[in-house]
């Protein structure tokens, strides 16, 4: 799909990562085009799936959720009932932000916020008891250097 498309698709699909909340005529103007072609690009993305969703990106340190560690994840099991078992369990889990199975000596990696270490701690037991982990390294980010969803286009 990326080699369809064009300069005016890119300029605007950077905009509306930049800013979903402007308006058509600001886009409009910032691309270098009028505002119907622009609204028809947009809906043509968002049908094909290379739009998934407009979203609010919320400060997580203004809702108390100060503390972010990436979970490294190495397990014994690999069946596909306790994958399932896993892969539910992370998608009751409101701190997971990110899960990542990986290739190498570590099976899984997460990225979670929450609160403070006893936060951590009570994700950390709730996680273990509901499914079986053969290892679990707690690493906590001392300092977010970046961190964007903007894809390059």
């Amino acid at each position: 799909m990326a080699d369809q498309l064009d300069v005016i698709d890119r300029k605007i699909l950077n905009e509306l990562q930049r800013d979903a909340s402007q308006s058509l005529d600001d886009i409009a103007k910032k691309v270098g085009a009028s505002k119907t072609p622009v609204w028809n690009r947009i809906r043509k993305h968002r049908a094909s799936g290379l739009i998934k969703s407009d979203t609010v990106i919320l400060d997580p340190d203004k809702l108390g959720l100060e503390a972010c560690f990436f979970v490294l994840i190495r397990t014994s099991e690999h069946e596909k009932d306790w994958q399932d078992k896993f892969l539910q369990t992370l998608l009751d889990r409101n701190e997971v932000l990110e899960a990542h199975r990986l290739a190498g000596d570590i099976d899984y990696i997460l990225k979670v916020r929450v609160k403070n270490a006893k936060a951590y701690d009570a994700f950390y037991q709730a996680l273990i008891a509901e499914v079986k982990i053969f290892n679990v390294t707690a690493l906590l980010s001392m300092e977010e250097i970046k961190s964007t969803t903007i894809l390059a286009v």
